[in-house]
């Protein structure tokens, strides 16, 4: 996948199993790439080690604060885009909630039950 998160460290915050998918919710994240990621949720197929999925809480970059301080970016193997800014993706439930509903959506798995592990 071209445009994944070059993660050096992070802090697993939450998991979660969604169907055949496991899902781990990053935060306090160092990368180095050019995005500053404030929470990261990535899904894994069960068996696999490599995401198919990122959604990502990013800082806003200083032009277009004024919208947001955050930008919700998703990250798939076709396509990297920012499908919202807003500042409410800072906050960590509010993020998990939408970031797993997303995820859902790119993944098919709508009658999916969410588990917390």
């Amino acid at each position: 996948m071209q445009n994944r998160p070059l993660i050096h460290t992070a802090m697993p915050k939450r998991r979660y199993r969604v169907g055949r998918y496991f899902a781990t919710l990053l935060g306090d994240i160092e990368s180095s790439d050019e995005h500053c990621y404030h929470y990261i949720l990535a899904f894994v197929l069960e068996g696999q080690s490599d995401p198919v999925v990122y959604v990502c809480a990013e800082v806003t970059p200083p032009p277009q604060q004024a919208n947001g301080a955050y930008q919700l970016r998703v990250i798939t193997e076709k396509r990297a885009e920012v499908v919202n800014i807003a500042d409410r993706w800072g906050d960590l439930e509010i993020f998990a909630t939408q970031a797993l509903n997303v995820g859902m959506q790119l993944l098919r798995l709508r009658q999916a039950l969410i588990e917390r592990l």
